[in-house]
């Protein structure tokens, strides 16, 4: 057990695809470039954004792989793709993603360790099976909404912080006192809590959390990270920065991961709009006004940061 996750932001990587529906490996080299010139920790890589539900098992291995080459250890990698019912799978998923060179640790997806809804005995026993089965992995938990949002225990937190065998949660709680006692549950341990929610993440990073793990590091991961490293040296633009981003976030809800694709093509990097997850005709004249409008905005604050 020997990965120390990161502090800092870590957006939740997003799958470029061509008009042909196939994914375009050239911008997912790209995207990983981006992400190291941005300023950011890690990249939390084959998760939902990355719509994980619509990949093959060999696609996204492919991904993870490269995107693992394309950061060359630069920065760090989490993955998951942690998305099948059956054990057997499970374990193969699993096993065929850490042979991957690069790839620090396995992020499992929570609602795929209570399928049924048994309860807490049953999430448990699953996860320290898995712990048991894989004792030299390193893990994570993400609380993916999808199929639906199993939030993880506070108690299950204590014991596997302690333990040792989680290094990184992805929180979507939204709920800020939550998110604190989480934190006080395993202040000590290597576990780290990132918070996934754009109106709770400064809160919680002012009480321990280790960063910003969501879709909007996708689209201005820098104002998070000044927001994120200025939280001392300069609170009051920090906080204000932060109150930014709290209404930028609310772009997520516009067809998402579309518009970012769109953001990304305009001032990044090339890439179709296409999603497999999403219906990206609803990107209308009305939605891309949108993404346009908030480029300006982020243009502003930078200037206003001298970024």
């Amino acid at each position: 057990m020997a990965f120390s996750i990161a502090p800092g932001i870590w957006p939740v990587m997003i799958t470029p695809y061509h008009d042909d529906k196939t994914i375009d490996f050239k911008a997912i080299e790209l995207l990983s470039n981006w992400y190291v010139e941005k300023g950011c920790a890690g990249i939390f890589a084959v998760c939902q954004s990355s719509e994980m539900l619509y990949l093959s098992e060999q696609e996204k291995l492919d991904i993870a792989k490269a995107t693992a080459d394309a950061v060359g250890g630069r920065i760090q990698i989490v993955a998951s793709g942690h998305t099948a019912d059956d054990k057997p799978t499970q374990f193969r998923e699993i096993e065929n993603m850490m042979k991957i060179p690069g790839i620090g640790a396995y992020v499992l997806v929570s609602n795929r360790l209570d399928q049924d809804h048994e309860g807490e005995a049953v999430f448990e026993a699953n996860a320290q099976e898995i712990f048991q089965q894989y004792p030299e992995i390193d893990f994570g938990i993400y609380e993916c909404p999808a199929p639906w949002k199993r939030l993880v225990s506070t108690e299950f937190l204590r014991k596997a912080g302690k333990g040792g065998r989680l290094v990184f949660l992805k929180d979507t709680c939204c709920d800020y006192e939550l998110i604190r006692e989480r934190l006080k549950a395993v202040e000590g341990t290597s576990l780290k809590i990132f918070n996934a929610n754009a109106q709770s993440w400064y809160d919680s990073v002012l009480h321990g959390a280790g960063g910003y793990c969501g879709v909007m590091a996708n689209f201005h991961p820098e104002l998070y990270k000044w927001a994120f490293d200025h939280r001392d040296s300069d609170p009051e633009r920090a906080q204000m920065v932060a109150h930014f981003l709290t209404m930028a976030g609310m772009i997520e809800m516009r067809i998402y991961p579309c518009n970012c694709k769109y953001h990304q093509k305009l001032v990044d990097v090339p890439m179709s709009v296409y999603c497999r997850s999403a219906d990206c005709a609803r990107l209308d004249k009305n939605a891309r006004g949108e993404v346009e409008a908030l480029i300006a905005m982020e243009n502003y604050v930078r200037r206003q940061l001298g970024i």
